[in-house]
């Protein structure tokens, strides 16, 4: 059976992030799916004199085990002033430097979502220019807008939106 992780890209205990990527995962089948909380992999700020001291956290070394481990890689951005959350982006830093090759040319679903109309539009665009110098192999992307509005109850209510997240759930599927 596959082997699947999904995370938000923020440390909040309410991450709408986490929610989209939670929903997103819950819809693909014959997987095993992995929900990773950020707060469960909290390191240090890097730093390239704490590399050379102490080398890289365990934490980190346990994320990039997540992805080495997966199949495939569901990932919904949360934006912070038009960029990662400094949970992720930190996350991030680290991550690369154990291996520049940090999603290992992974099937990714890349996501984006927030309570605005962009949709986390800029943090969105960032990592889709960004995270295949990563060797992300973006199969599938989706942008949930005005999330409080469209996603309830654990489900998208609008339907138009609800049939983009199933066709790219579907690709992503396809490229497992």
């Amino acid at each position: 059976m596959k082997k699947i992780i999904a995370f938000g890209g923020s440390n909040s205990s309410t991450s709408i992030n986490k929610q989209l990527a939670t929903y997103a995962s819950s819809l693909l089948e014959n997987v095993s799916v992995e929900v990773l909380d950020l707060n469960n992999f909290e390191v240090p700020i890097y730093g390239v004199d704490l590399e050379a001291a102490s080398g890289f956290p365990d934490k980190a070394k346990q994320f990039f085990d997540k992805i080495t481990d997966s199949d495939g890689v569901v990932v919904s951005l949360a934006e912070h002033n038009g960029a990662y959350t400094a949970a992720f982006k930190n996350l991030l830093d680290w991550l690369s430097r154990i291996e520049v090759k940090v999603f290992q040319d992974k099937p990714m679903l890349l996501m984006s979502t927030s309570p605005g109309p962009r949709a986390g539009q800029s943090v969105f665009d960032m990592a889709a220019d960004r995270f295949p110098r990563h060797n992300a192999n973006i199969v599938a992307t989706f942008n949930l807008p005005s999330f409080n509005d469209n996603l309830k109850d654990g489900t998208i209510v609008n339907a138009e939106l609800n049939k983009g997240l199933i066709k790219a759930v579907s690709t992503f599927s396809e490229n497992l």
